[in-house]
C-alpha cells in the first residue's frame, strides 16, 4: 500500500508527486498515455508558480532554458498602445517563462524518476476506486503486466485534467460555460525585431497575439470567426500578415492546432480521502495561459497538508482552507480569462480606437500598470 496515488502524469501531478516524495512518502503517479506527449500546449510559467516549482528544485533549470518575457507590447493599426514592465514588480522573478509543456514535463518527470524511479507508472488507466475507509484501492487496465491491475494508498489526488477520471467516479459535478470564441495559434522561426517582448496585435478582425519561445520560435495565437479545424500553416501565416504586417513562412512551421474555450469549475476539491487538483478541479480558457500555473499553486499548498494528514494530525480545517482559497482563485482566474477574451473579440475600427486610446492612457498611470501586471502574472491568486 502506498501513501498517495496521485492519478495523472501532467505537469500538475509530476510536481505534487515530487514534493511529497521529498516528505520521504511512498508515492505512484498513475498515467494512461505510454509515452510523454510531445505536443507543446501551455508555455507559460507565472512568478508565483516559478516560486512554488522552486521546492521540487527544478525552477533553475526552467529559468535556464526558457526565454524570460519582462515586457508587453499592445500595437494597432502598426502603432503602439501601451507596453507594460514586470520589471516593477516587488518579485524574485520579475518576468514570465515561456517554455515548451513538454520540456517543463520532462524537467519535473526527471526530478520525479531521481527521487523514486518506479514512481511513474505509465498506460495505466483507472475505472473504479473504491473507499475501504483507512485506504482506497484504484482498480483499472495496464499496458504493463508487471505494473498490475489495482493500486491501494490511504489518499489519492486526481491531477487527471479536465476530463478526469477521478471527479468523474467521485460523482462530484461542473459547473461552467461553453464560450463563443475560437482560435488559430502555430509555432514558427521568429525572424522580427521584438526579441524577448511579447506582442498583442489589437485589430478589428481580433486579437493577435505573439510569444517568443526557446530555440528561435515564436508562437502565434489569432483570435478567428469560427473554429478552423481544417486550417493550414498558410492560413495562420494570412491572418498574421493581415492584422500585424508580419511574414512567416507556413513551410517552416512547426506546431498548428485550433481550439474552441470553456470554462469548468467542480463542485469541491475534497471528497474523503480524495483531492482533485489542477484541471481536474478547475478547467479556465487557456488564454492568459493561466491554468499549468494555477495546478502547480494548488499542488504546492495541498502537498503539506497530505504530509500533516498522514502524520496523524488533524487537517479538516486546513483543507476547508485550501478548498475555499484555491476555488476563489480558480473563479477570479475565470473572470481575468473572459476579460482577456472579451478585449480581444471582432469589434469595429472606429470602437477599437477609442477604446485603444483610453486603455493607452490608463496604463501609462503608475497604479494602472502596477495593478494589471499583477493582474496579468498571476501575483493576485496565490
Amino acid at each position: 500500500m502506498f501513501d498517495v496515488v496521485v492519478v495523472g502524469a501532467g505537469p500538475v501531478g509530476l510536481f505534487l508527486g515530487a514534493l511529497l516524495l521529498q516528505e520521504g512518502l511512498s508515492v505512484r503517479i498513475l498515467e494512461q498515455r505510454t509515452g510523454p506527449s510531445p505536443h507543446s500546449r501551455a508555455i507559460g510559467i507565472h512568478p508565483p508558480a516559478l516560486a512554488a516549482l522552486e521546492q521540487a528544485c527544478v525552477a533553475a533549470q526552467m529559468v535556464a532554458e526558457a526565454v524570460q518575457i519582462g515586457l508587453g507590447i499592445a500595437r494597432s493599426a502598426g502603432t503602439e498602445v501601451a507596453r507594460l514592465s514586470f520589471a516593477t514588480l516587488a518579485s524574485h522573478y520579475p518576468y514570465v517563462l515561456t517554455l515548451p509543456q513538454a520540456r517543463t514535463e520532462a524537467l519535473l518527470e526527471a526530478r520525479l524518476h531521481a527521487l523514486d524511479p518506479a514512481a511513474l507508472v505509465r498506460g495505466f488507466c483507472v475505472s473504479s476506486m473504491h473507499d475501504a475507509g483507512t485506504f482506497l484501492t484504484l482498480s483499472g487496465s495496464s499496458s504493463d503486466v508487471e505494473a498490475g491491475t489495482h493500486f491501494q494508498a490511504r489518499l489519492v489526488v486526481g491531477a487527471d485534467g479536465a476530463r478526469s477520471a477521478v471527479r468523474r467516479l467521485l460523482g462530484i459535478p461542473t459547473s461552467g460555460r461553453d464560450y463563443p470564441d475560437t482560435y488559430l495559434m502555430g509555432d514558427f522561426p521568429d525572424t522580427g525585431p521584438d526579441g524577448s517582448a511579447a506582442i498583442l496585435y489589437l485589430e478589428p478582425g481580433g486579437i493577435l497575439e505573439s510569444f517568443p519561445l526557446p530555440g528561435g520560435l515564436r508562437r502565434w495565437v489569432a483570435h478567428t470567426d469560427s473554429l478552423l479545424l481544417d486550417a493550414t500553416a498558410a492560413d495562420l501565416a494570412r491572418i498574421v500578415s493581415e492584422r500585424s504586417g508580419v511574414s512567416l513562412e507556413p513551410q517552416a512551421n512547426r506546431m498548428l492546432s485550433a481550439f474552441a474555450v470553456r470554462t469548468r469549475l467542480a463542485r469541491h476539491m475534497i471528497a474523503g480521502r480524495v483531492a482533485l487538483v489542477g484541471d481536474a478541479a478547475h478547467e479556465i480558457s487557456p488564454i492568459g495561459g493561466q491554468g499549468m500555473n494555477l495546478g502547480w499553486l494548488d499542488a504546492a499548498e495541498l502537498a503539506p497538508i497530505v504530509v500533516a494528514a498522514l502524520a496523524g494530525k488533524p487537517t479538516g480545517t486546513k483543507l476547508a482552507a485550501f478548498e475555499k482559497k484555491r476555488m476563489r482563485a480558480a473563479r477570479t482566474a475565470a473572470r481575468q480569462a473572459q476579460l482577456n477574451m472579451v478585449l480581444g473579440r471582432k469589434v469595429p475600427a472606429s470602437y477599437l480606437q477609442r477604446r485603444n486610446a483610453v486603455l493607452g492612457r490608463l496604463v501609462r498611470l503608475d497604479a494602472v500598470h502596477n495593478l494589471v501586471a499583477r493582474r496579468f502574472t498571476m501575483h493576485s491568486l496565490r
